[in-house]
């Protein structure tokens, strides 16, 4: 059996729903928070439990007869992330699962200015200290992250940040179906595995690209950080989260994200979806 965590969010919930293209549904099992939201997996044979990192009894239970156990990486920045991990890893190996896999980030260090790095970082540390073999997907930084970093450039023809630098910005729903693609093979993906985007782009390029689409001049604006801080705190956004948010950009500059590699579209077999494929939807969308 292979029980998937968060699959009542978009990351794994996608997951989920390509596993039960490739198997039996009574070989899938998932660990949610409210089971109540995962109603449309039990009405098609997924065996739905509850779960959660907060309670490692119940994600212990949810995990019984695993051989395969993908985790989710937290996504609150007001919890201890690692510390929930571990909990999760705890919780595989108590279970007896043969492989643990985690949803893990492109660019994961321990010395990264992008908090969210250090913490993938710690965990595929832990991961490696658990005695279970395991794989950490390092997707690239998701492309739809792209919405809320450029502004509203298709307003003012403008994309404002501050300096940035390469970034192989990769579709989530393309690394969602990679995952399921990787737990149902038969090849055995061991540590790291880096599932990119085939091209690193900079807000250069994607201000070329929105202009190429859009048949109209798209200009790049650079923005000193402070400025820039400035600014989005003006516009109402919580300075913390600016600050947060402008790590990403630090870590760019110093090339975290840059790293390119074929293997999502191997295992897609297809040519994974660009920025350019992003920038459309998001105008198509609009």
């Amino acid at each position: 059996m292979i029980v998937v965590t968060g699959a009542t969010g978009a990351l794994n919930g996608a997951t989920v729903e390509h596993l039960l293209k490739r198997m039996p549904a009574e070989q899938i099992g998932i660990s949610v928070r409210d089971t109540a939201k995962a109603q449309h997996f039990a009405d098609r044979g997924v065996r739905v439990r509850q779960g959660s990192y907060e309670d490692p009894a119940a994600l212990q239970h949810s995990f019984e007869g695993a051989e395969q156990v993908l985790l989710v990486s937290s996504n609150d920045p007001h919890t201890d992330a690692v510390a929930l991990h571990r909990v999760g890893i705890d919780a595989a190996v108590a279970a007896s699962a043969r492989r643990i896999l985690y949803t893990s980030h492109q660019g994961a260090g321990a010395d990264s200015p992008f908090h969210p790095a250090r913490d993938h970082a710690a965990t595929e540390q832990l991961l490696a200290n658990s005695g279970v073999a395991w794989t950490a997907l390092r997707n690239g930084f998701y492309a739809h992250s792209l919405g809320w970093l450029l502004g509203d450039w298709q307003q003012s023809g403008t994309i404002t940040a501050p300096a940035d630098g390469p970034v192989s910005w990769t579709d989530r729903a393309d690394a969602a179906e990679a995952a399921a693609v990787i737990l149902t093979g038969e090849r055995a993906f061991d540590g790291p595995v880096t599932l990119s985007a085939r091209q690193a782009v900079t807000f250069d390029d994607v201000a070329a690209q929105a202009s190429k689409i859009t048949g109209r001049k798209v200009e790049r604006i650079v923005l000193d950080d402070e400025a820039w801080i400035a600014a989005k705190v003006a516009a109402g956004t919580p300075e913390a989260m600016a600050r947060m948010t402008l790590t990403t950009f630090e870590a760019a500059r110093e090339g975290r994200f840059a790293a390119v590699d074929p293997q999502l579209g191997e295992l897609l077999g297809r040519e994974p979806r660009t920025v350019a494929d992003q920038l459309a939807a998001d105008l198509d969308a609009a």
